[in-house]
């Protein structure tokens, strides 16, 4: 089932997705907390604007150095165990919302990633217990400033400025994770290419290692790591996330305001 948060006129909604009638079930609240309960009305999907499907109440995990090229391209070897960050919920955008390069940073980079939405609170969760307290899967962009990250010996400025974690366009609470894929490409030459399952840490995995550290709560995300291909985004590109089943997550990119 895919979930979508959006805009119509002046209000917020929640919606299921009828893709074969490219329109929205309307639901009664945040399906999350509420359920399935629908309002009866539809709307179709021209007619919205979808906006992150969710923003987190509490943080975003990440998880670096996930996939092994990319722990190479980076210069070291993927760790043994989740290499976690947070980013804050600040830097979250929806689908074609605009990144918006910080004038601190001279080299801004994209990193197509799964996400993980947690449906439950979560403390200390067995690795076979996992998919009961996630609620779905998103697409995210988990954008770096790149010099900022190397000059500051640690990545929470790099990773959390405003805008550096568009998210969507919607949860789907299923996907194929043993066959899905991820590509990103940038002005519609591709940058990335991966398969989900080339993950080092396996989903479940970074569910029970985060939920040992610290509780997740519902609509928590998990930002499970990117393939190799990372590269530097420019004012006017149009950087574009392609999950096998989810959908695609666009958003352009322009110089920040100063």
């Amino acid at each position: 089932m895919k979930l979508a948060r959006f805009s119509h006129g002046d209000s917020i909604a929640f919606g299921v997705v009828d893709e074969e009638e490219h329109e929205l079930v309307v639901l009664k609240a945040d399906p999350m907390f509420a359920g399935f309960e629908t309002t009866g009305e539809r709307v179709r999907l021209a007619d919205v604007k979808l906006l992150a499907p969710v923003i987190p109440r509490s943080k975003i995990v990440a998880v670096g150095r996930n996939y092994r090229d990319h722990a190479a391209e980076m210069g070291g070897d993927a760790p043994s165990e989740p290499l976690l960050f947070l980013k804050p919920n600040t830097s979250v955008i929806g689908p074609d919302d605009t990144i918006a390069l910080p004038r601190q940073s001279k080299q801004v980079e994209h990193e197509g990633e799964l996400a993980v939405v947690i449906g439950r609170i979560a403390k200390n969760v067995a690795e076979e217990d996992a998919d009961a307290f996630i609620f779905g899967y998103t697409i995210a962009n988990d954008v770096t400033a790149r010099d900022l990250q190397r000059s500051d010996g640690q990545w929470a400025r790099a990773k959390g400025f405003d805008t550096f974690c568009p998210l969507g366009p919607v949860i789907d609470t299923e996907i194929d994770l043993e066959h899905g894929t991820i590509e990103t490409s940038v002005n519609g030459e591709r940058r990335q290419e991966g398969r989900l399952a080339d993950m080092v840490h396996s989903i479940p995995a970074i569910v029970a290692y985060a939920s040992s550290v610290f509780t997740l709560l519902p609509g928590d995300v998990i930002l499970t790591g990117t393939p190799a291909g990372v590269g530097p985004i420019v004012s006017g590109d149009v950087v574009e996330i392609t999950v096998s089943g989810l959908g695609t997550l666009s958003n352009p990119v322009r110089a920040a305001e100063l």
